[in-house]
């Protein structure tokens, strides 16, 4: 019996006995949740929609049920994916139990046996989680140990091996361990100043099998490192409304596809500074990083192949139009990114304010590539790999990879009706992020406003607009893909929708976006949802644009697609 089926096992038991009567004093709180969603897709050519999939029915099923106990927890997920959803690697068909786990608990000290997420830091050199619509769940399974017993300490454990899709490698495992420090339980004297300082160290170390590559051109075989160490160090400041963190991560030599084979090691060092208080807030961000890919299997593609994680310093955009061309971190390139964010709100009856107030957000990010210079030693036709890679000036920054400054104002123009007014300027380089193609520079208005009927009923609506320019290598591009039979959407675009609820049953959308002076395809799309206790509903119908679907840096491709879907879930 291996270690999942011994899991599944112990997991059933525990199941069992929770469900069997208890005591008052060992109360035990059942939870879950059932999700799925279905598509039943349609051939369309006129968007791109031409894929034939295996089954005339698409969906991603998961189920899970959670018992909680004051000392002990287990909760298991099952999940069928046998024939996902457009988009999503091929490696995640398959259907079983991945997540399985059972918990300890005891006087300050945790104990987990089974599949766990864990994050240190900002997770630069280990954030395991799960992100459903991007199709990552890197979990490791394996065993984990917290303890939170010494007063102002905090002291984490752990080791496995890491979930990628539906294969468990035994032969790749995850170590790592993590301390953190919090000096105002220590020192009378910063509690006395309402002073938090925090202190983290953090060590990871992943051990892979060699495995055969040669050099380009040559029979001459790399000597790939079996085991990759990394450590993270960190510190915090705060104080009434001022934080201050700075962190730094190291990556010892990793030969990857992401960094083209070579024996660099990677770092990444992060800045944050924000203030806020009441009606004002401000934050600025900086962040340098290199060949910091780090993944299980080097030889594996994929997000869920990745046990960091590097934040993107970018807008998290919810709006249509503003979220077609989104940033995706360069993990093995790396980059210098900078962000700034500006809010404050002009109180009641000043003059900006007016009668209900103002609120004024400003956002700014600037990312670029690092500078590459210098020969490699001992090229081998040209090739970087097997050497340690062209150096790169701390300070130098390369091109422009993307900048996005948007600024948004909200005003309630009376009691019932709200307005929401976005401008952006974009710049998007599709070379770097996408390679291919070259610079797409946006400028993007959206006016959202909602009217709130009365306690019932909501009526809301958008229009937004872009207006597209390209330069001459993404026109060339263009022009490329139109030889060669494929008609890129590109040039401006206009998106509309209406949204009409009753509050909190059902609510009916309706939109439409349309590609302005390009292909003029539109991609409408009607929907309708319901909820009803722990229920929800949704029911739509349409068109999807192809393109990426990214949260915090990390992108899925989705392929253009048309049909009905249906969306389900279900919390207890």
């Amino acid at each position: 019996m291996n270690l999942r089926h011994a899991l599944i096992c112990a997991a059933c038991a525990g199941i069992g006995l929770w469900a069997a009567p208890t005591h008052a004093q060992n109360k035990v709180a059942v939870h879950g949740s059932v999700q799925a969603d279905i598509l039943f897709p349609e051939k369309d050519h006129s968007i791109g929609a031409i894929e034939d999939y295996d089954s005339p029915i698409l969906f991603n099923t998961y189920a899970d049920v959670t018992l909680a106990s004051k000392y002990v927890d287990a909760g298991l997920r099952f999940e069928f994916m046998k024939w996902p959803l457009p988009g999503y690697d091929p490696d995640f068909a398959g259907w079983g139990f991945p997540n399985i786990y059972v918990k300890g608990k005891f006087k300050g000290v945790e104990l987990t046996a089974g599949n766990f997420y864990e994050q240190f830091g900002a997770g630069f050199i280990l954030r395991t989680y799960e992100d459903r619509s991007l199709g990552i769940d890197n979990s490791i399974l394996g065993g984990r140990i917290k303890i939170n017993a010494i007063k102002g300490l905090s002291i984490t454990a752990l080791g496995g091996i890491q979930r990628v899709f539906w294969d468990w490698n035994r032969h790749n495992q995850v170590y790592g361990a993590n301390v953190e420090g919090y000096f105002q339980d220590w020192f009378q004297g910063l509690r006395d100043r309402d002073v938090s300082l925090t202190a983290g160290l953090s060590w990871v170390m992943k051990h892979e099998q060699e495995e055969n590559v040669t050099l380009a051109g040559t029979d001459y075989r790399l000597h790939l490192p079996t085991e990759v160490n990394a450590v993270d160090a960190r510190i915090g400041f705060n104080k009434g409304g001022w934080n201050l963190q700075a962190e730094y991560a190291w990556k010892g030599q990793d030969p990857s596809f992401d960094n083209d084979y070579t024996y660099n090691h990677g770092q990444a060092i992060m800045l944050t500074g924000s203030y806020s208080r009441k009606g004002l807030s401000a934050t600025l961000q900086a962040k340098r990083s290199q060949n910091l890919s780090y993944r299980t299997q080097r030889m594996r593609d994929g997000l869920p192949a990745f046990i960091n994680y590097m934040p993107a310093f970018t807008y998290q955009h919810t709006y249509a139009l503003p979220a077609i061309y989104p940033y995706a971190t360069q993990y093995g390139p790396g980059e210098w990114a900078f962000n700034g964010s500006f809010g404050y709100t002009f109180p009641r009856k000043s003059p900006l304010g007016g009668k209900y107030g103002t609120s004024l957000t400003l956002n700014l990010s600037y990312i670029s590539g690092l500078v590459h210079k210098g020969d490699p030693k001992n090229p081998i036709n040209g090739s970087v790999m097997g050497t340690d890679g062209y150096k790169s000036p701390f300070w130098k920054m390369g091109h422009g990879n993307y900048w996005d400054f948007n600024l948004m104002l909200e005003k309630r123009l009376s009691r019932p009706v709200t307005m929401q007014f976005m401008y952006m300027n974009q710049m998007y380089n599709r070379k770097a992020i996408e390679n291919e193609g070259g610079k797409l520079y946006n400028n993007i208005f959206v006016l959202d406003t909602k009217w709130k009927i009365n306690r019932s009923f909501v009526l809301r609506g958008e229009l937004q607009y872009m207006f597209s320019n390209q330069d001459t290598a993404e026109k060339d591009f263009i022009a490329q893909e139109r030889t060669n039979g494929k008609n890129p959407d590109r040039k401006d675009w206009f998106y509309g929708l209406v949204e009409f609820s009753w509050t909190p049953y059902l609510m009916f959308s309706a939109s439409d976006m349309i590609n302005v002076g390009g292909t003029g395809n539109n991609y409408y799309m009607f929907g309708l949802t319901g909820t009803y206790r722990s229920n929800r509903l949704m029911l739509s119908y349409g068109r999807t644009r192809e393109g990426f679907d990214c949260s915090g840096g990390m992108c899925r491709y989705v392929p253009a697609t048309k049909g009905f879907k249906i969306s389900y879930s279900y919390n207890f």
